[in-house]
């Protein structure tokens, strides 16, 4: 018989912001969501259809062919000379005709960014200025970093900018930072107007505050006339930009970048170089191989179209299942809807009642940095097909009779 006696579990000095960084609510959502049979407008998934498989498959191998060793070997924290010109010649295309690659840093997907943003940024108790509702993951970010959240409102066009004035304005302290999904925000699919954006760059120039654009979804637009980005509009080096590849090459990847003024770019490659040292060199050179044979603005017409039409499907479904005390955002673009149920409905006890019917969802409250509202969903509408979006929202829509 053992004589040995059972050890105490290890208390673990975790630090305090660990608590704050919490769980990502989507990320145990999913996990609920991976069998096959399970509808899910959950994640923000891109349709794996869409993803150029082949083209990246090659790219892969012409880089191990042709410069295995260096791609295997460490190196600069900046990023992948050619992919950083690529991403600078994007982003004039897009209207941003300040961008130069010497001030685009490539990170290990655009959520990287936001985490180096807040390193450089942020002192425990510091104030940031978000949307209410905001991205998720940028919650879990800037709480990790115990900010201090102030939380503004938001409708159809986006940041309420006058609530963002009137904040800053009344604050104890200056806010490090505003940090904004401007084009098809997630969770809303909103876009802040052009008006908007221009009265926000006023304002935050007469305060002095950076605003962080957070552009993961700015390709994918299926309606209307493009908006340029904020920092197209920037004549102060005050816009920090962050995008990705994510939703239009790969999620997988996890390339993204940012672009700043000379002074922030310095500020996030230190901070870089402690976090990774540098983004996987592998995928740098594949992603830049690529584009440079490969019909990106074809490639993203083709992911538009499919997308778009998953839109109007589940719009469409909406209106015949959904009831009609219920409201909804009708975005021109990005990955989400999101919807007003019924002041007495609560989106977490829906959601178990869906997950029984083998429908998904995300509860709108994690997404609150204000006063939460549990009467509130988002949908995502891009990674399943039509057929499976119509049958979906019916079920959804019969739990809500």
């Amino acid at each position: 018989m053992s004589t040995e006696t059972a050890k105490e579990p290890v208390n673990y000095p975790f630090a305090r912001r660990l608590a704050g960084m919490g769980v990502s609510a989507i990320r145990e959502i999913l996990k609920v969501t991976e069998q096959p049979e399970v509808i899910s407008f959950a994640g923000g998934l891109p349709a794996p259809e869409v993803f150029p498989v082949a083209a990246l498959a090659r790219a892969h191998a012409e880089v191990f062919a042709e410069e295995g060793a260096e791609a295997c070997q460490y190196s600069t924290t900046e990023g992948f000379g050619p992919l950083r010109e690529w991403v600078a010649k994007r982003m004039v295309k897009r209207g941003i005709r300040t961008a130069a690659p010497e001030r685009v840093l490539v990170t290990s997907g655009s959520q990287q960014g936001i985490d180096l943003v807040a390193k450089i940024f942020l002192d425990p108790g510091d104030a940031v200025v978000v949307e209410n509702p905001c991205y998720l993951a940028a919650l879990q970010v800037f709480n990790g970093f115990e900010a201090k959240l102030i939380a503004v409102g938001s409708d159809d066009d986006g940041m309420k900018v006058d609530e963002v004035e009137q904040a800053i304005e009344s604050a104890a302290q200056r806010p490090k930072f505003i940090y904004i999904v401007s084009q098809f925000h997630n969770p809303k699919g909103t876009t802040l107007s052009h008006a908007r954006r221009r009265r926000l760059l006023e304002v935050a120039r007469r305060f002095g505050v950076p605003i962080v654009e957070d552009d993961p979804y700015g390709e994918l637009r299926y309606r209307g006339a493009p908006l340029a980005p904020l920092a197209a509009l920037d004549e102060d080096g005050l816009v920090i930009y962050l995008s990705t590849f994510s939703k239009t090459l790969s999620p997988g990847m996890r390339v993204g970048w940012t672009h700043s003024s000379a002074e922030v770019f310095g500020a996030l490659v230190r901070a870089k170089q402690a976090a990774d040292l540098h983004t996987n060199t592998i995928q740098q050179r594949a992603a830049a191989r690529l584009l440079a044979s490969f019909d990106f603005d074809a490639h993203v017409e083709r992911i538009k179209m499919v997308y778009g039409a998953r839109r109007d499907r589940m719009l469409r479904a909406l209106e015949e299942y959904f009831p009609p005390a219920s409201r909804w955002t009708r975005p021109d673009g990005g990955l989400f809807l999101w919807v007003e149920l019924p002041e007495a409905t609560r989106a977490e006890e829906l959601f178990e009642r869906a997950i029984r019917e083998r429908v998904a969802f995300v509860p709108g409250a994690p997404f609150f940095a204000g006063d939460v509202r549990r009467n509130f969903m988002r949908l995502n509408f891009s990674n399943s097909p039509p057929e499976r979006i119509g049958e979906g929202i019916k079920r959804l829509g019969q739990l809500l009779k």
